[in-house]
């Protein structure tokens, strides 16, 4: 007899004590072959002030311009995108809580009452009873405590939590990834502005300039010393320039409508002043090795982290072959009334395991592990996929601003060469030895060589803007490993 009242208590015990097995394999981070530095990189390294140094996760103060600060500042407050990728940041972090809620026994509490009319003459063990014209009045309420649970013997519940876990942290770096993404966007468009802001100053200087060109050319057609063609040429020219400063016209207000999108503003609502004299500054941009970028890429972590989601549920499809271990109890008093119902008479109990097994299912459980094993190379698949496409990512924006770089250096020396040429006519024309017309074409020669060095200024500068992003913008992930 005091073997059968123990006998709940041993199952549970039993269920206790092996619920540390888990089906399923252990997670092991996919094997990734890379290269020990990147191919484009020495020559950036080479060039960059500090390439041992680290990328903050606030980046864009090393370009030391205010009004940049302030767009990222309310990009990522205001920002759809960003705050969409919030949401499903928490979703992902209520799923996680869910699943472990699998881990602990539901307790439930009731209370009920009932009194309704019964055959005439008849009464309960339990409720009293009444005569009635049609019959007997008869009432009972009863008060339980039940509780139920399902121990994890198989590691159903952990692989689950270990999958949401790892979802969750995918989710993670989705959202650092769209942050990058839309502060890399902030930059490019602001930078693109200030790039436009430089263009369209000097347009306006070489249309004054060339209109200059067409009255002289009109004045010494008309004296008959200029040739038609002559004419035609100037004017050409004249019109080249106004419908370029048309095109940066345009652009400068396609790239403030898109600014005023990703702050979280309607394009009516925002408009930033141009600044004509805007100078790029291009910081030292730390460079990491490649095996850097699998905890620094938002889109890598991510990728890796959907590859652990996905080996965690091949445990949670092993687990259907085991059988469910279900325990119950529940407690409570019934009696007549509500007086006098927590009494030792009217008190009711029951406990009772409960082991069920699947016999057959048509090949369901099979075929969802090979549905879940399918998933996992898929991911891995995808994962690696990431990581070349990072790797690539770095390299060609090493490359661009590789070529950017002497590019850069080649118009600086032509602008300061066509200085001195400037200067040179300007001399010449105090001296009397050449004309006004002279003196404005190579002034013209100057501002289209400034513009040439302005406009891969702003190049550069987006290029940096780009390579930070390839690098994954100073973010770092937290505690990946799923425990």
């Amino acid at each position: 007899m005091m073997m059968g009242r123990r006998a709940p208590y041993l199952v549970l015990l039993l269920s206790l004590s092996i619920s540390g097995c888990m089906v399923g394999p252990d997670y092991q981070k996919p094997p990734i072959e890379l290269p020990q530095t990147f191919k484009e990189g020495a020559q950036w390294q080479r060039a960059a002030a500090n390439p041992q140094g680290a990328l903050d996760s606030q980046w864009w103060l090393d370009y030391h311009d205010p009004i940049l600060n302030d767009l990222m500042v309310r990009a990522a407050k205001a920002n759809q995108s960003i705050v969409a990728a919030e949401a499903a940041y928490r979703l992902a972090q209520a799923q996680v809580a869910s699943s472990r809620a699998g881990l602990w026994p539901t307790v439930t509490a009731g209370l009920s009452g009932s009194r309704g009319v019964g055959r005439s003459g008849s009464s309960g063990s339990t409720g009293t009873t009444s005569s009635t014209s049609g019959g007997s009045v008869e009432q009972s309420v009863s008060a339980t405590l039940g509780a139920s649970w399902e121990p994890d013997l198989w590691g159903l519940v952990r692989r689950g939590i270990e999958s949401s876990q790892a979802s969750a942290q995918s989710s993670d770096a989705l959202l650092a990834g769209v942050r990058l993404s839309i502060g890399g966007s902030v930059a490019s468009n602001y930078f693109g502005i200030r790039q436009l802001d430089i263009d369209i100053r000097l347009l306006n200087e070489q249309q004054r300039i060339n209109q200059q060109l067409l009255d002289i050319t009109q004045t010494a057609y008309t004296q008959g010393t200029a040739s038609n063609d002559q004419l035609l040429v100037a004017q050409d020219q004249l019109t080249t320039v106004v419908a370029a400063l048309q095109t940066s016209q345009r652009s400068r207000e396609q790239f403030e409508h898109a600014l005023a999108v990703l702050v979280g503003v309607a394009p009516a609502q925002f408009s930033l002043a141009p600044v004509d004299s805007f100078a790029f500054n291009l910081p030292a941009t730390p460079l990491s090795l490649p095996s850097g970028l699998l905890q620094r890429r938002p889109d890598v972590v991510a990728a890796e982290r959907s590859v652990a989601a996905a080996n965690a549920k091949i445990g949670v499809a092993e687990a259907a072959f085991y059988p469910n271990l279900d325990l119950t109890a529940q407690v409570g008093y019934t009696g007549s009334a509500l007086g006098g119902l927590f009494s030792l008479p009217n008190r009711i109990w029951s406990v009772g395991p409960a082991l069920a097994e699947t016999l057959f299912d048509g090949g369901a459980r099979s075929a969802a592990v090979k549905e879940a094993e399918a998933t996992y190379d898929e991911e891995v698949a995808n994962y690696r996929g990431t990581v070349l496409s990072a790797l690539q990512n770095v390299e060609d924006n090493l490359s661009t601003l590789n070529h950017l770089q002497t590019q850069t250096q080649a118009y600086q020396q032509i602008y300061q060469r066509n200085q001195q040429l400037f200067g040179s006519q300007q001399a010449q024309q105090k001296a009397g030895t050449v004309s006004l017309q002279d003196v404005l074409t190579q002034q013209l020669i100057l501002l289209q060589t400034e513009q040439s060095l302005r406009d891969t200024q702003g190049q550069l500068t987006q290029g940096s803007v780009s390579l930070i992003q390839s690098l994954g913008g100073g973010w770092q992930g937290g505690d990946l490993t799923g425990k």
